[in-house]
Order: C-alpha cells, then structure tokens, then sequence
C-alpha cells in the first residue's frame, strides 16, 4: 500500500467474508451481507476464484482466518454492548461492515480507524453500492506509522474516560514491532475496563504444518505488494507487552477455540489452522 493507494488486504478480507456465504457449506460461521455490495465491480473477479479455486489451501485458510475472528470479536462486542458499552473502536477498519448490519450497531458510537486512502476507498463504495453511514459512525482517517491513536481519535469526539471495546484485526502483523507496542500503549490508557480483541501473528516456530504451508504460499505474495508481514509474537511475548501497556486478564485464543466445536464438522474445506490467535484483554482499574 502507498500512502495514495487503499489496502489491497481490507479488500481481499471483505472478498473472504463475502465468499464465505456463496462458497462454503451451511452452517456459516459470519453472515457479512454486505461484504459483496462493497467489492462493487471487482465481486465478480474476486470471487470468481473463490468458486473455481475455493478448496485451494490460501483461499479456503484466508476464509476461515477471516470470518472466525470476524464471529468472535462481535460477540465480545455484543456481550460488552449488553453490559453498558457504548464505544466501538475499530482500529484498521479496512472494509468492516458492522456500523450498516448489526442489530446492536445503533446502541453503540462506532469509531473506524484507518489509514486516509483506505477510507476514502470504502466510502466511495459504501456511495456505489447505496449504503448510507449511520450517524452513529464516525470516521478517523490515521497513518499507524506516522501519527498518534490518542490524538486521532481525541480529535474526533472520543471520550477515553469511558469504557470501549477495540478490535484490531489484521493489522498488527503488518506494522513494526515498535508501531504495535506505540498503540498498545495508548489503548492502555483507556479507561479501566476497556476490552481489547486484538489478533497478532505466530512466529513460524509456534505454526502448525498447514500453518506453515500457507505463510510459505502468502507471505512472499503480500510483500510483493507492499504489505510484508513485519512482526510475530509468542503468546508469552505479547503477555508480557500488553501487562507493561496496562492490561490485565489476557487471554489468548487458537481459531479452534473461536467456535463451537459443532462448527468445525464441516462438509467444506474450511479447517482450523494455528498460522494466528487473538489476545483478549481488559485494562486495569
């Protein structure tokens, strides 16, 4: 990605959630109805090859990657919703359609962060496809690298006194280790009792076989264009960091443990691979 291009991954992620609902066998793991609207001209293409090649080892793993931590991150937010929160920060919102589908959307101020051209990109889209943004959305247009999350979204009318759920999907593995532990810090400061459900990359040593044949398939593709996997962490590591940022009760989940074990008796290609987890945390008060 240049700073004048949008993410080529906020892209094929949307392609993954939408194709998830034409490709895969019932029962379906993250119901996105509009993740296809949103791929505009491009739907075809993209999940063209999701039908053609869809039992291909970087579609099919890009699929379940996608939409298990897509289901888990909602019901915790969905659970935070019902117990008060009322701030949703998404943090590399990419092509996140959650503001325009869920039911819970209108009870909660949502926050998409990301970086200037990724967002342009999607509100043009959001246009095309006639899909209006809720007033409860609001945008914050941010470069990670270059600029600060606290000043960004201080900005833009957030209250960090008050409790927030931030996802952070997808993005971690992208930035330096330094740029990780910079946000990290500023969530940290949150008010007590923020959630953060953040995935992060294993290194290669902690991969599972399939785990391991996907990096070596992706990873060289990703850098090709300019979007090169940057940093790992060993579940311990990561502990470690986010207990020095100001987090408490940090869980750490395996795409396995994201559902219930009734979903993984599938009829599709969809399988559970250790390439990922989610850190689930609270701030302390």
């Amino acid at each position: 990605m240049t700073p004048q291009s949008p993410s080529s991954t906020a892209l094929t992620a949307a392609a993954a959630r939408a194709a998830h609902l034409v490709v895969d066998s019932p029962p379906s793991i993250f119901a996105d109805t509009l993740a296809e609207a949103l791929l505009g001209a491009q739907a075809e293409e993209l999940l063209g090859y999701h039908r053609t090649y869809g039992d291909h080892l970087v579609l099919s793993a890009a699929r379940a990657q996608t939409v298990c931590r897509s289901r888990y991150t909602e019901e915790c937010v969905s659970r935070a919703i019902h117990s008060g929160t009322r701030q949703y920060v998404i943090l590399g919102a990419g092509l996140d359609t959650f503001a325009h589908r869920s039911e819970l959307a209108g009870q909660v101020r949502v926050f998409e962060v990301d970086h200037p051209a990724t967002q342009q990109d999607k509100r043009e889209r959001l246009a095309a496809a006639g899909v209006p943004v809720p007033g409860n959305v609001t945008y914050v247009p941010l470069d990670f690298e270059r600029e600060t999350l606290v000043g960004g979204l201080g900005a833009h009318g957030f209250d960090p006194s008050r409790p927030s759920v931030v996802a952070w999907l997808g993005v971690s593995m992208y930035l330096t280790a330094d740029s990780v532990a910079e946000t990290l810090g500023a969530i940290g400061g949150f008010a007590p009792g923020t959630q953060l459900v953040m995935d992060y990359m294993l290194p290669g040593e902690l991969r599972d076989a399939t785990a391991r044949q996907y990096a070596d398939a992706v990873a060289s593709f990703a850098a090709e264009h300019g979007e090169p996997w940057r940093t790992f962490f060993t579940p311990e590591d990561l502990t470690a960091l986010l207990s020095g940022c100001g987090f408490e009760s940090v869980g750490h989940v395996r795409q396995r443990e994201m559902l219930d074990p009734a979903l993984w008796d599938r009829q599709d290609a969809l399988v559970p691979l250790d390439l990922s987890r989610i850190a689930h945390a609270r701030t302390r008060g």
